[in-house]
């Protein structure tokens, strides 16, 4: 009887906090020997959009063509944003990967993890190199400089 109420109760624990698809393909994605850059943002989110205008996404992905970059809309009903990333010219561009996590914008189903690591706020950017989070950037919009900085030291013998 233990074991059944064991079983049961991991059963529906893994039920209950299943992977979103997007997490999936990027668990394995992350694993790759080469730097992997995770960004969460959303369309209607001001300060993702401020980023965008910028052109800091589109000047860094164009000048790290060996990165890959995986732009990920949360908080967003399941859109991808692909419209407005296709905007800003970053939606054809070899090295970006658009995924979308389900969840809604607000409420209890609002997804406060993310890849096992904490979401509370967008844009959130996290840089890893062979699976391991070399860099997380989880309040606010990135300065593309210090990104860059961090590919460097990403790619440098520690």
């Amino acid at each position: 009887m233990k074991n059944l109420v064991l079983t049961l109760a991991l059963s529906l624990a893994t039920s209950v906090f299943a992977a979103s698809p997007a997490e999936q393909q990027l668990s394995e994605a992350i694993k790759a020997p080469n730097l992997s850059v995770v960004h969460l943002w959303a369309p209607w989110c001001s300060n993702c959009q401020a980023e965008l205008k910028s052109g800091g996404w589109l000047k860094t992905v164009k000048a790290n063509p060996e990165v890959k970059f995986y732009f990920v809309s949360v908080w967003n009903g399941g859109d991808d944003g692909k419209a407005m990333l296709t905007k800003y010219e970053l939606a054809n561009q070899p090295n970006v990967t658009i995924l979308a996590d389900p969840s809604p914008r607000n409420g209890d189903a609002k997804i406060k993890r993310f890849l096992d690591m904490p979401l509370s706020w967008i844009p959130t950017t996290w840089v890893y190199k062979g699976g391991d989070l070399r860099y997380a950037l989880n309040y606010g919009e990135i300065r593309f400089d210090v990104l860059q900085q961090f590919f460097a030291d990403s790619n440098s013998k520690w």
